[in-house]
């Protein structure tokens, strides 16, 4: 799946799951890691796993599986690692506390409405 069509379907697979404060971080040109960051926002431990576990159902359907996923078993900052495109799902208090899209200023970020 070309990275545009994975962003797009990352980002409504966390809407449909109530996620928030969605943005996407174009890091293509700052780092040799991954070409973006989709951050959201969660409200609580059982939010954050459904979103997690959605996006992997959902993507595995298409044969896309995750590298790795960190911090599942504390369910603060849970990282999906999908190679051009890592998603970082936080609780709110630990997303203000990290500020990535601060850390990552020098890169285009792009805030997805809501709809």
């Amino acid at each position: 799946m070309k990275t545009n069509l994975l962003i797009k379907k990352i980002t409504n697979l966390i809407k449909e799951k109530k996620g928030y404060d969605i943005h996407v971080i174009d890091v293509k040109n700052l780092s040799s890691l991954t070409d973006c960051f989709i951050i959201c926002t969660s409200d609580s431990d059982p939010q954050t796993r459904a979103i997690c576990n959605h996006i992997k159902k959902e993507l595995s359907k298409n044969k896309i599986k995750p590298l790795q996923i960190e911090g599942f078993e504390y369910m603060d900052w849970i990282l999906v690692d999908y190679y051009d495109v890592v998603i970082h799902i936080f609780k709110k208090e630990t997303r203000e506390f990290y500020n990535i899209e601060r850390l990552w200023a020098d890169a285009k970020i792009t805030k997805v409405k809501n709809d």
